[in-house]
């Protein structure tokens, strides 16, 4: 597919984080960090049961405790005017009623002067249950899955054709829940300014989905609601959506007629605010001698909880990322007794990639081909799903890259064969794709009498260096330096941009920003007249005018071009990995990382992204799994002491590696998102590199050495 624009890469590549020195220095302030004059302090007491009801709840000895405002539970609770609906499948509406349906769900919020006190007299409320039966394991609730609302099976030519192919695998993989893990604990400042006002200071990805949500709880305008969040820690999709102790906290702020700081404790994050859902699997590839697909089958059955539905694109892989006639998926819930999953870091995808990519590389054992090879052989030139051309697509070239790059010609076919230094080496390899997208989001272009630059959007950045980008994008489009622009985000009062997540932020409001400067530039060009240049001495012309600023306020979408193609971002990852033959320890030797992303417009917090998402999947492959007593339902690892994510002992120096060619059509520079893709994958990755060193297939992850010796 011919490029334009392959050539043209950003020439501050190797710009700083805007943002870092005030985040390295303290500076920066995050949603719990902020000192509101007469705050007061929140903290949540959890259900001890798993399903069934409170009986009795007692809060004497906690509101008679030195410092404590009030204590609030269903019974005294404020009544909401959006909650006053008859109960349905959606959001746990909090402190609505009687009903417990999760282990750690909300029963009390008590407030006090200080964070001491109120967990003090948190531990001070006590409760009695009418105790149901609950169901908390997925493995043992398989025939209880049904489909989805609106949910049908996929069945494209022939049903299950696998069946009859030449050559078939078919096996089962689960995925264990994981959870998101930020090292910034979820926290909100909730203050009311006025009856029908309230300024939030919160740990969002969306500050404006953020103001609807609490206008729609409280039936305030959206107007009158403030959310600010100019600096989110990692969220990784646990703050895509108002939680519950966020409204629960903007009652409380109500209730008390003061500011209430709400910061959750890390036990509450394996419970208040998401997870990856623990899902099974089940794939079935036919094909022909010579490596050609015939028939893919990719079935699933994820938990949920048992108040909401949450759904996930799981199967959808299958359906679009090689070529195959026959493609069949199916894909079920299961309601438990859990809290309700949310999206993380390539949500769906990356948990169906773990096993399509798994048993592809089973496949290409048991044909006897190289697992690259057999992609190659199955390489879709346009979209299988719709048939639509991909408005860019060189997966090809990240294979050559990211292989060239780990060494894979040093592979070998059969596994367990290759020893260094007394461990087995093995390479392993997967890939995938997201969706890429462009929506709609306002940007304010500010030209001040000085020459600099301010640009404002009320996007958030929960640390892929959005800000960074913007700057880049400006400072290219502008003709100044990165040191002369401010962008402003983070706050709802600022122009709309869509909530941070789905990899489309750098699309979307890059491509605002890049037209809002495009119209600058013609505004000043309009003042300078028939004379006018490229190269354009801003504050001379303002001065010239008599004009103290000149600014333009641009809203930006995509146009016919959406639905004329069809539009991913790719990816694939290598790993090397060395086992220890007698303990089944497992060292990651060396991680290569491609994505082909379009036209990058920061190549650190590229890297940097691409780096982390791969971090990311090391640790769903290796350690990753919140653990349930399914006795009492009760999760026993709900700490960093017991919950393992990879650290720096766990990781070698992650390379990330760029096609860095243009995508002329989804957007008017060229980028797509890499958000997701730097995840999606991994896991299989490194399941099938141990495979090749040790001829041991894990099919469950974390692929412990238990597991392996």
């Amino acid at each position: 597919m011919e490029n334009t624009k392959s050539k043209k890469t950003y020439p501050k590549d190797g710009l700083d984080r805007v943002d870092g020195r005030l985040k390295v220095t303290g500076k920066a302030k995050y949603s719990a960090e902020y000192t509101i004059k007469g705050v007061t302090y929140g903290v949540l007491v959890g259900s001890t049961i798993t399903s069934g009801s409170i009986k009795t709840i007692d809060t004497k000895k906690a509101e008679g405790a030195p410092g404590v405002l009030t204590v609030i539970t269903y019974l005294n609770a404020p009544k909401l005017p959006g909650y006053q609906t008859p109960p349905a499948k959606g959001p746990l509406k909090i402190f609505y009623d009687e009903k417990i349906y999760f282990n750690g769900q909300p029963i009390a919020l008590v407030v006090a002067d200080s964070f001491e006190r109120a967990l003090f007299a948190a531990s001070l409320v006590s409760a009695t249950y009418n105790v149901d039966k609950h169901e908390t394991d997925l493995l043992s609730n398989l025939s209880n899955g049904v489909l989805p609302h609106n949910g049908k099976d996929y069945v494209r030519g022939q049903e299950d054709a696998y069946k009859t192919a030449p050559v078939k695998v078919e096996q089962e993989y689960i995925i264990p829940t994981e959870v998101h893990s930020p090292m910034e604990l979820h926290a909100i400042i909730a203050r009311w300014d006025a009856d029908d006002k309230v300024t939030v200071w919160d740990k969002t990805q969306g500050v404006k989905s953020t103001q609807r949500n609490i206008g729609q709880a409280f039936k305030i305008s959206p107007d009158n609601i403030h959310v600010i969040a100019p600096f989110v820690g990692g969220a990784f999709g646990a703050a895509l959506r108002t939680w519950p102790h966020e409204i629960g906290a903007v009652m409380a702020a109500k209730v008390v007629k003061r500011p209430v700081k709400l910061v959750l404790s890390r036990a509450d994050m394996f419970t208040s605010v998401g997870y990856r859902p623990y899902t099974w699997q089940k794939i079935g590839l036919g094909a022909t001698a010579d490596g050609k697909l015939v028939g893919i089958t990719h079935e699933a059955i994820g938990q949920t909880s048992a108040y909401e539905d949450f759904t996930e694109n799981t199967v959808n892989t299958s359906q679009l990322m090689y070529v195959c006639p026959n493609v069949t998926t199916r894909y079920k819930l299961v309601s438990l007794n859990v809290n309700t999953p949310t999206p993380m870091r390539g949500p769906g995808e990356a948990t169906g990639a773990f096993a399509l990519e798994s048993a592809l590389d089973e496949l290409s054992y048991a044909l006897n081909i190289d697992p690259i090879e057999l992609r190659m052989r199955n390489y879709a030139e346009t979209d299988p799903l719709t048939g639509k051309p991909y408005s860019s697509k060189y997966l090809n070239e990240a294979y050559k890259l990211g292989a060239d790059n780990i060494g894979w010609s040093e592979r070998k076919q059969k596994p367990g064969t290759v020893a260094e230094n007394g461990w087995l080496a093995g390479y392993g390899m997967g890939g995938g794709l997201f969706g890429a997208y462009r929506g709609s989001a306002t940007v304010l272009a500010r030209m001040m009498a000085d020459g600099s630059l301010i640009l404002q959007t009320a996007v958030t950045d929960i640390g892929p260096g959005t800000g960074t980008a913007m700057v880049n994008i400006a400072s290219e489009m502008m003709g100044i330096p990165p040191e002369k622009i401010r962008f402003d985000m983070g706050d709802s009062s600022l122009p709309p941009s869509p909530t941070q997540g789905g990899s489309a932020i750098t699309s979307t409001v890059g491509s605002a920003v890049h037209d809002a400067c495009r119209d600058l530039k013609e505004k000043f060009q309009q003042l300078i007249g028939n004379g006018g240049t490229d190269k354009i001495d801003y504050a001379n012309v303002l001065k010239q005018h008599n004009l103290p600023q000149l600014e333009v306020t641009t809203t930006s979408k995509g146009g016919e071009e959406q639905g004329k193609y069809a539009m991913y971002s790719w990816s694939v990852h290598f790993i090397k990995v060395l086992v220890n033959p007698a303990t089944g320890v497992i060292k990651i030797d060396k991680a290569t990382s491609v994505a082909d992303a379009g036209l990058i417009m920061s190549h650190k917090t590229a890297a940097s992204q691409i780096k982390g998402g791969s971090i990311m999947g090391i640790g769903m492959a290796l350690m990753e799994e919140a653990v349930i007593d399914h006795r009492y339902g009760r999760l026993v690892n709900n700490n960093f002491a017991d919950y393992h994510v990879a650290i720096q002992a766990d990781i070698p120096q992650v390379q990330a590696l760029f096609v860095n060619k243009a995508d002329t059509v989804i957007n008017p520079i060229g980028a797509k998102g890499m958000g997701e893709i730097a995840t999606i994958g991994v896991a299989a990755a490194v399941a099938n590199a141990v495979y090749n060193a040790t001829g041991k297939r894990v099919r469950e992850l974390p692929i412990t050495l238990d597991k392996v010796v």
